[in-house]
């Protein structure tokens, strides 16, 4: 296990980090979710507590990676078209709750967009721009519709052959919650987990104040931040442009595509990270609001109760729903309002 001097001294990775931070408990971290993934426990960080979190994440790793062998997600996939896959009941949670984001979402969250996330290979060794026939040949296979879920037998069937399911939007603010999950088990008063840049604070600093969540600027290296939002028990999840991307022929092309034609959205957004409390909900909506764009995006934003969130465009504005705590610190961004 990984151990660093300062919590708030590790950058996170997908668009949010923490700042301000001037306790010197050492944090925990270690390479798993396929990201670095960092606990600080403070004042209580006991050794067992530690591995009891990590002992959690690796477990929903082996069961949901799409990269790892022999995970019961694979398995899914492998027999999608033909037969029903029995699963554990963590995995056939965070299905169920993919296929609930993806029809509040309209398909614009969809879990079984696998097939194009292979096709595209971003964010792995060999990422490339494939072609439209490609492309338009597996569009077929991404419908979250055709997944068949059996909460009595605890089963899931992909109803086409090459289907296959990608939790990559979800699965992270599906552990953050579990490692919640544990802190909450073993009475622990304070506490900040990043998955890779998604942040969880749990209770409150020291001195009664809120934590400071920095937001990535999405034109600038990671660190850099636009602003912070100060929360309490609550999470921050971004979804941006800058997180996993290729380029080629002069044109940038990044991770977040499109179930209904492909290729990345584009649509004037480089940002939109969430303000809620439980990081699942945070982790889906924010690839939901990002691939909905902004007055999609708002109103189902909006149709939740306690969901705040932050939409940074190309042109370095700013639009801002429901409750955030977001404070501009770069002043060469500007917020608008409507």
């Amino acid at each position: 296990m990984l151990k660093v001097p300062l919590f708030c001294a590790l950058i996170a990775l997908t668009g949010t980090t923490l700042v301000g931070c001037r306790e010197g408990f050492p944090s925990q971290s270690e390479f798993v979710l396929g990201t670095v993934c960092a606990v600080n426990l403070y004042e209580q960080g006991r050794n067992e507590v530690y591995h009891e979190i990590f002992d959690r994440l690796r477990e929903i790793e082996g069961r949901m990676s799409v990269t790892l062998p022999g995970t019961e997600l694979g398995n899914i996939n492998a027999n999608a078209g033909i037969e029903p896959v029995a699963v554990h009941p963590d995995v056939f949670e965070v299905i169920e709750l993919a296929v609930l984001y993806a029809e509040l979402s309209g398909g614009a969250f969809d879990p079984t967009v696998g097939p194009l996330v292979s096709l595209w290979g971003i964010g792995g060794d060999h990422p490339r721009l494939p072609s439209q026939e490609e492309i338009e040949a597996v569009l077929p296979l991404v419908n979250w519709r055709d997944i068949e879920l059996d909460r009595e037998r605890l089963t899931v069937f992909l109803k086409k052959p090459g289907m296959a399911l990608d939790l990559g939007a979800i699965a992270k603010g599906y552990a953050a919650d579990e490692a919640w999950r544990i802190l909450k088990k073993n009475r622990i008063q304070r506490a900040l987990i990043d998955l890779g840049g998604n942040i969880l604070v749990y209770g409150e600093k020291r001195d009664g104040s809120p934590w400071r969540v920095g937001i990535q600027d999405p034109l600038d290296s990671r660190g850099a931040y636009i602003g912070i939002v100060e929360i309490r028990d609550q999470t921050v999840v971004t979804s941006g442009v800058y997180e996993r991307f290729f380029e080629t022929g002069g044109t940038r092309y990044h991770h977040i595509l499109s179930p209904d034609y492909g290729y990345p959205v584009r649509n004037g957004l480089l940002s939109v990270s969430i303000v809620t409390s439980r990081s699942v909900d945070a982790d889906a909506l924010s690839t939901s609001a990002f691939v909905l764009g902004y007055e999609r995006g708002k109103a189902l934003v909006e149709s939740l109760e306690g969901v705040g969130a932050v939409f940074v465009f190309e042109d370095k504005s700013i639009r801002l729903s429901g409750e955030t705590g977001f404070i501009l610190s770069d002043e060469s961004y500007r917020i608008l309002s409507d």
